[in-house]
């Protein structure tokens, strides 16, 4: 037996996968690695499988479906693997249909419906079916990653379900097959149809005849327990099945969570939307105000009513966002309302529904936000809402498990005053929000399941809570289906004669109860499988980093992945996150596999071998250390440090990847090249480059950089100061890319700056920020280095002389990684408070000056880091200042990041994130577009997969200081002084050239 597969879970799980592996399944995988991926979803539970299979057609799914029947193994489908109740976990296999099991098949404009294979991405629907003016009226939060099988599974609602309906009411036919492989079509069924299925007989004769016998037998309890309101999800959707409703078999099917059977395809019902919307904010004081102000608000029709309590904004720290946050109307909670129509008559509609408001008592107000790019920043809060209300505003951990519950929206409001009673009765805190149109409530609890008191009292509060659903006339589930999280729970909402209903179903469907067991009949118990065991502690591992929003604890900061899985976005205009993960599609290139695995290395169970973890460095292998998971991921997972501390531990004593090396220790072998750049140039043109790659682990591909003639340094401690600096100093951070390789960006910026009036400085000796080091995970190097840069910029930062960054990776460094890396050190975190953009420092420090018009056109790509520390807010509004017409590109990351694209094993994938946004609209670009990239990587990347040049931000604006003669950079004179010199005598203020203009 391999070590991969020891103990006897290890096992059973090789016996299963060399199975699947002879059967003709797909892709089939059963390492720790893998099990590891999929035994969570956005659940409170863990059930680790025995394999993991990709089907990629049809045959797989039966092949599959085969071979557990044979070795009596349960089977889970499995989408995007983002549900909150624990119904996409399985302690036997799992079909993930998402990989490769995804196609449309079909679209019919004029019937309006499509078919298409359970694995599709809704996003991916709806793209198809915007060339036709349609959509699918089901758009769940997670529309950019969720399935259409998952969403049949759980029958998703989302946003717009006030008026397009559920997931089984845009349903019309489905093709499924029985774990015992027994394919049939479902859809509305008349008398004379069931007949004739029945009279065919056959297994499917049997089922469609058991079926309809179930229905007629059990008439009254369909029609009085059954279908009362329309977010009444919880149990299976038997109401389907009444005569008055065509006993439509693919209704009830939806909503069963996997336990019947699994879909092989779907032909849904696509709509026409309206021609123009339009958001409507309200204020209310309280959200018990805004609940009880619902029902006439539904009176003017909206598409929509969604409700948010402060509690959930609060937690919001992306700059736009909060910008947009901080203009809503006073209140503690709002509603957003949209409408729908022909674009004259909505700000008449708009109007009137600010009106019926402002009767409710506690109204504040309402807005209607006519600016759509706004409207956007604001639906993203509620959208992002699972991930979001995951933590707290004090930095603790929130958790599902009573999130979903729904009631008749006239209950709304007493409901929801004795939830929160409830809650505080337990001394539990949360965020609301929800789709308060349908009386559908999300809120994630502070729920203390670390010890074996606080999963008690999670247990006890989930009794009460669904004793208090059941006395409004509500609804356990309100979409998002009971999994594990309320199976348990039904018996408290229905009578036991629904109760044996639903057993009695499932039954004829599946009587070897081998589709996700225990979930709606027969559950698994509320607090069993659990993510987090009260009784493990995980293993004591000693960091480097502070993880300071953790409390210091790198198991806590892993389980920020609450599963959501905004990482598995393939839509570049939703940020960066995740590159890997939009070329490969695989999970295991996503943020939450990352973090997954980092958290089960903390269990220590099914990967053992702690810090060593081969696993666990594999799946980190395609990070780019971007960082765009820390600002796009809703709960802040940052696994560019987890990987950094990672690689730290893993090669600590041990050789290192050649990459480590080479790139790792760049700052210092630039400066040992810039002593005498032209033999070491000569070299890197030589016949030697080949072996220089092959030595350094670069690939081959890549151009290696030329290093400059001259550094920046050297330039700047030989000119004169110039300018009047009346704002004050300022010092400039010396990054070592721009300083070695092209040095000409920070001699713009000093241009810059000393035309807008400030005296510039530089922090003394040479410096560096350990950025490369901390991307090789080598921190202890990288913390010998930031104390040096922390020394040389703390006496300026403390007294209030701002830091100006402008190698993006390098300002983030500064901002947010030196603080995390020298954890208590003051010094530190006053560089970060003090480190700025360029932009940032020319839009707060000299909003009046005089800033150059510049009569041009440009694309600009905003650098990863910038993204995830600061945003493109500030250069936005300094190039509208310019009269720049500049398109930012949604292009997420540019793929060379750093080391990562240097590197051989890398290059593909590197090239690949490039191609998908960036370099093809680079490409068409015209000639007189300016490319502006201010990162390094970003215009390494754009200079040597495409003919054109990539200019900072700094070079556009000095470019148009010079004077009108054409005074070529490097004439004129600047001004300078070396940060901590004194009076800036000596090296730092002698004579030379610089930028100028008259």
């Amino acid at each position: 037996m391999t070590a991969e597969f020891r103990g006897p879970a290890g096992a059973r799980a090789a016996e299963v996968t060399r199975a699947l592996g002879a059967a003709d399944c797909g892709e089939v995988a059963g390492d720790p690695g893998r099990r590891a991926q999929y035994a969570a979803d956005a659940s409170n539970y863990r059930q680790v499988p025995l394999a993991v299979v990709f089907p990629r057609e049809r045959a797989h799914v039966l092949n599959a479906l085969a071979v557990c029947r044979e070795l009596a193994v349960p089977v889970t489908a499995r989408g995007a693997g983002t549900s909150t109740s624990g119904q996409a976990v399985g302690a036997g296999v799992v079909l993930d249909f998402s990989r490769y099991f995804n196609r449309l098949l079909a679209l019919d404009p004029e019937a309006r419906t499509a078919t298409v294979e359970p694995g599709i991405v809704l996003d991916d629907l709806q793209r198809a079916a915007a060339g036709h003016g349609l959509l699918f009226g089901a758009d769940p939060s997670t529309h950019s990653r969720c399935t259409l099988g998952g969403m049949i599974g759980n029958n998703a609602c989302g946003t717009h379900s006030l008026a397009w309906g559920k997931t089984s009411d845009n349903v019309v036919e489905l093709e499924v097959v029985t774990y015992r492989g027994t394919v049939v079509r479902l859809g509305g069924t008349t008398r004379e149809e069931i007949d004739r299925i029945v009279a065919a007989g056959g297994e499917r004769g049997r089922l469609v005849g058991e079926l309809h016998r179930l229905a007629r037998d059990e008439l009254a309890t369909l029609r009085t327990e059954l279908g009362r309101f329309p977010r009444q999800v919880s149990g299976y959707a038997l109401e389907h099945l009444l005569p008055e409703r065509r006993f439509d078999l693919a209704r009830a099917f939806t909503g069963s969570e996997g336990t019947l059977g699994l879909v092989l395809s779907a032909t849904v019902r696509l709509i026409a939307p309206p021609p123009a919307r339009t958001l409507v904010v309200l204020g209310f004081e309280d959200a018990y105000a805004a609940a009880d102000a619902v029902v006439p608000l539904l009176a003017h029709r909206p598409l929509a009513l969604e409700g948010l309590d402060q509690a959930l904004t609060d937690v919001v720290t992306r700059p736009e966002t909060r910008a947009a946050i901080d203009t809503l109307p006073a209140g503690r909670a709002w509603l957003f309302a949209e409408l729908g129509g022909e674009a004259a008559e909505l700000p008449e509609r708009a109007a009137a529904l600010v009106e019926t408001a402002a009767e409710a008592p506690g109204n504040t107000g309402g807005l209607v936000i006519g600016d759509q790019a706004r409207a956007r920043r604001l639906w993203r809060i509620r959208e992002d809402g699972a991930g979001l209300a995951t933590r707290r505003p004090d930095g603790s951990e929130a958790w599902p498990g009573w999130e979903d519950s729904a009631v008749p929206p006239e209950r709304l409001g007493s409901y929801l005053r004795e939830f929160r009673a409830l809650m505080a009765r337990y001394g539990y805190q949360g965020a609301v929000y929800g789709h308060f149109g349908e009386g559908c409530l999300h809120v994630r609890i502070d729920f203390d399941l670390t010890t074996p008191e606080g999963t008690a009292a999670f247990r006890a509060f989930s009794a009460e809570a669904a004793d208090l659903i059941a006395a409004h006339g509500g609804s356990l589930s309100g979409e998002h289906g009971d999994g594990q999280a309320r199976s348990a729970l039904l018996p408290r909402m229905y009578s036991p004669r629904a109760m044996a209903l639903f057993g009695r179903f499932k039954d004829i469907w599946d009587p070897d109860n081998g589709l996700n067991p225990g979930i709606i009949v027969r559950p698994l118990p509320v607090d069993g499988n659990l993510r987090i065991r009260p009784d493990r502690e995980p293993l004591p591992l000693v960091t480097v980093f502070a993880y300071d929003s953790d409390g210091g604890d790198f198991a806590r900061a892993t389980r920020r992945c609450v599963g959501v899985g905004k990482c598995r976005t393939a839509d570049h205009g939703t940020g960066v996150m995740c590159p890997s993960y939009r070329v490969t599609r695989d999970e295991k290139d996503s943020t939450r596999a990352r973090a997954r695995l980092l958290h089960e290395m903390t269990r220590g169970d099914l990967l053992t071998d702690g810090w060593r973890s081969t696993e666990v460095r594999d799946v980190l292998d395609l990070c780019l250390s971007c960082k765009g998971c820390a600002s796009d991921c809703p709960v802040g997972v940052d696994v560019a440090t987890y990987k950094a501390e990672f690689l730290h531990h893993h090669y600590r004593g041990r050789l290192r990847p050649a990459p480590h090396y080479s790139m790792g220790w760049l700052p210092a072998l630039a400066r040992w090249a810039s002593r005498a750049p032209g033999p070491a140039n000569a070299l890197l043109a030589s016949r030697l480059a080949p072996l220089v790659k092959r030595l350094g682990g670069i690939a081959a591909e890549r151009e290696l950089p030329r290093f400059a003639d001259r550094t920046f340094l050297s330039w700047f401690r030989r000119r004169a100061p110039e300018g009047d600096g009346r704002r004050g100093p300022v010092v400039l951070w010396v990054d070592s890319f721009n300083n070695h390789f092209t040095p000409e960006v920070l001699r713009a910026g000093v241009t810059v700056l000393e035309d807008a009036g400030f005296t510039v400085r530089v922090p003394g000796g040479t410096q560096c920020c350990g950025l490369t080091w901390i991307t090789t995970g080598q921190l202890g190097v990288a913390r010998r280095v930031a104390r040096r840069a922390v020394a040389a910029l703390a006496p300026e930062a403390r007294a209030g002389v701002p830091v100006v960054g402008l190698e993006p990776s390098c300002t983030a460094t500064l901002r947010s990684d030196l603080p995390e890396l020298l954890g208590g050190d003051e010094r530190a975190a006053a560089v970060g408070r003090a480190t700025v953009t360029l932009a940032e420092l020319l839009e707060r420090r000299a909003p009046d000056w005089d800033a150059p018009r510049i009569g041009a056109r440009s694309l600009s790509q905003t650098h990863c880091h910038q993204h995830a520390t600061s945003g493109y807010g500030a250069d936005a509004a300094l190039l509208r200042r310019m009269g720049v017409d500049n398109t930012a590109l949604n292009s997420g990351c540019c793929g060379l990041a750093g080391n990562f694209g240097f590197e051989r094993d890398h290059y593909e994938v590197s090239v690949a994130a490039g191609e998908q946004v960036l370099l093809p609209a680079v490409r068409a670009a015209g000639a007189e577009t300016y490319i502006l990239a201010d990162g390094f990587s970003c215009r390494t990347q754009i200079a040597q997969r495409t003919d054109r040049r990539g200019t900072h931000l700094a070079e556009l604006i000095a470019g148009a200081l010079r004077p009108a003669a054409g005074e070529a950079p490097g004439t004129g004179k600047g001004t300078g002084t070396v940060a901590g010199s004194g009076n800036g005598a000596g090296t730092g203020n002698e004579s030379g050239t610089g930028f100028g203009r008259e």
